[in-house]
């Protein structure tokens, strides 16, 4: 049915048209001669009139005037009019040459003229027709737009295109001072963020749309309260970072989430530098299948890396991740491969058949409680994986190799963070004897990443509460993904050897604070809809993370939102014993103790405990 009105709605142009360019000829001719046309000039103008219309109408045809929506025409499909008949009427002068028809060219320019005029009232009446049948049907919601700029305004050329038949925008709201009482696009500016709950009232508002992807987190906070007072449905258009890293449209709007309100000013790479030590190269990704290591195989493969294999030891994580990247970039070569970086000789015939060039190191145990019931784990992948990794690297003679490390490296009160530290002094060592540049790179918790406290608090959500925090004053650093991994690989292209880079993580957010923000964003009232309980400080975990100890310092670096920790490395004679004595023993009061001798700074409950 739908069809059939679309070819009805076709052929109604099409007869429109014809009767226009029949007239608008005879008008012309009328004009030329004031009201009183010579019988021949009447009887060559009727003879050539049937060919002129036929002409036109398939100018019209193959230069798609049938084929356009004209129920969301703009300025370029008043272009496309004047094109149409300009051609046509260029064709038909031609013709007229060549046949030798006496048909005066003054006719044909008011012909143009005329027919331009009509054909263009024709299309205007057709939009307005549909546009009030529209409006007639009642169903259309009114939509307000946070943010008069440029994001706003081309939101509502997203809108007028697609969703006109079921929106009504009504206006926008923006602080900017300046803009009050002005418009944009054609729609008027009702007021400042702080009005949205009058203006949602007085215009009677069913959706509201944030349209500030540069915005940082406390602007789309505040924002995000406004709305809620109003009950409206309200949507976001997607921030820079997903613009940038998932091809994200400004008009794919979604609901307020987490990130928005952690959002940060935008990083700027420098893509040279970063090309210059990825592209063309091989790289080899350790932990691809998790949350960073998965982010670096899809943000180096927008730089044209030769080939990245895909290292992990879960078969599920790894298949999945390439398959979304098969699809993403099929031009891209990838190898998948299952092993366990603490088999050194799987190991090495990897190394040896693929000889990769960069190696990001993103496999290992993080799980904080769990590493604290089994250190020996915790030892074995965290440390001697890593070992493992980095002198093969050395020994196959790699350029890059980029250890993913955490703030728990510092000051560490958990097994996994001491494993960390260690990692990065064994990484210090071997980069004092090898052409291989190593470093790392340390930062802190991770939106969304695999394990982390946010998809919990979801979980717990949906399940009606409680959400559990461990305590009212725990804080801890966090960025998204994306913008993790970006900083990654800036760090990456920094790289002279042995350095430990630190990230610019923002403001610590309290964890309570978060799981109010999550509860709010799922429309509910915490301590009403949703109970909050404390459960208290699990085993190795802390109240406040750091990214430095009190011993190092930093420098900057050319990146402003990277800097360079001062650490001096540990006496290589008591590395290799230390890590002896770790490698021979499974003795959980060994291997802690040994960590203590490595890492004055750690402290372990569990060895005070035994004390």
């Amino acid at each position: 049915m739908t069809y059939l009105k679309l070819i009805r709605d076709k052929l109604k142009l099409l007869l429109i048209d014809a009767i226009i360019l029949a007239v608008m000829p005879l008008v012309a001719l009328l004009l030329r001669f004031e009201g009183t046309v010579p019988a021949a000039e009447f009887d060559t103008f009727r003879a050539c009139l049937p060919w002129m219309v036929l002409i036109s109408l398939a100018i019209f045809y193959f230069y798609g005037m049938y084929h356009r929506i004209w129920h969301y025409a703009r300025i370029r499909d008043l272009i496309a009019i004047i094109g149409a008949i300009t051609l046509s009427q260029a064709i038909i002068f031609f013709v007229t040459v060549m046949a030798a028809v006496s048909v005066p060219r003054s006719v044909i320019i008011l012909t143009w003229l005329l027919t331009i005029c009509g054909v263009g009232a024709s299309r205007l009446a057709y939009k307005v027709n549909l546009d009030m049948v529209t409006e007639s049907q009642g169903d259309r919601k009114n939509l307000l737009i946070v943010g008069a700029g440029d994001a706003g305004a081309m939101l509502v050329r997203e809108l007028e295109q697609k969703a006109a038949a079921s929106i009504c925008i009504v206006g926008f709201v923006d602080d900017d001072e300046k803009k009050q009482k002005g418009r944009l696009a054609g729609f008027p500016i009702l007021g400042t963020i702080s009005e949205i709950p009058k203006v949602v009232q007085e215009n009677k508002i069913d959706k509201i749309v944030i349209a500030i992807p540069s915005a940082d987190g406390d602007t789309i906070r505040h924002i995000a309260m406004q709305c809620r007072k109003t009950g409206a449905k309200v949507r976001i258009m997607p921030g820079i970072y997903e613009m940038m890293t998932d091809g994200v449209g400004m008009g794919e709007m979604r609901e307020i989430r987490l990130e928005d309100l952690l959002r940060r000013d935008p990083i700027h790479l420098d893509f040279a530098k970063i090309t210059n030590y990825i592209a063309g190269k091989t790289v080899l990704i350790t932990g691809a299948g998790g949350s960073i290591g998965s982010e670096i195989s899809r943000q180096i493969s927008r730089v044209g890396a030769k080939e990245i294999i895909l290292l992990g030891r879960g078969e599920n994580s790894i298949y999945e991740i390439h398959q979304e990247l098969k699809r993403k970039f099929p031009e891209q070569t990838y190898h998948t491969v299952i092993a366990n970086i603490t088999d050194r000789d799987r190991m090495e015939r990897i190394f040896k058949r693929f000889q990769p060039q960069v190696v990001f190191h993103a496999a290992a145990h993080k799980h904080v409680p769990l590493m604290e019931i089994q250190p020996e784990e915790a030892i074995k992948n965290n440390v001697f994986g890593t070992k493992n990794v980095a002198e093969l690297a050395d020994e196959n003679q790699a350029e890059i190799f980029v250890l993913i490390s955490t703030d728990k490296a510092v000051n560490p009160t958990s097994v996994m963070g001491a494993t960390k530290r260690t990692a990065e002094l064994v990484l210090q060592e071997i980069n004092q004897h090898s052409k291989t540049k190593f470093v790392t790179v340390r930062f802190g918790n991770v939106l969304g990443s695999r394990g982390s406290v946010v998809p919990l608090f979801e979980k717990q959500i949906a399940a009606g509460g409680p959400v559990t925090v461990t305590h009212k004053e725990m804080t801890r650093f966090f960025m998204t993904i994306p913008e993790a991994v970006q900083l990654v690989l800036q760090a990456g292209s920094q790289a002279e050897g042995g350095e430990v880079f630190l990230f610019d993580m923002g403001k610590p957010v309290k964890i309570k604070d978060m799981a109010e923000d999550l509860i709010r964003l799922h429309g509910l009232t915490p301590g009403e809809d949703i109970q909050i309980t404390y459960t208290g400080l699990r085993p190795g975990e802390k109240l406040y993370e750091e990214l430095l100890t009190s011993e190092e310092g930093t420098t900057s670096t050319k990146h402003k939102k990277i800097f360079k920790a001062q650490i001096q490395p540990l006496n290589e004679a008591d590395l290799k014993q230390s890590l002896q004595t770790l490698k021979e023993t499974t003795n959980k009061q060994v291997i802690l103790q040994t960590l203590k001798h490595m890492i004055p700074t750690y402290k372990s409950k569990q060895l005070e405990e035994a004390k």
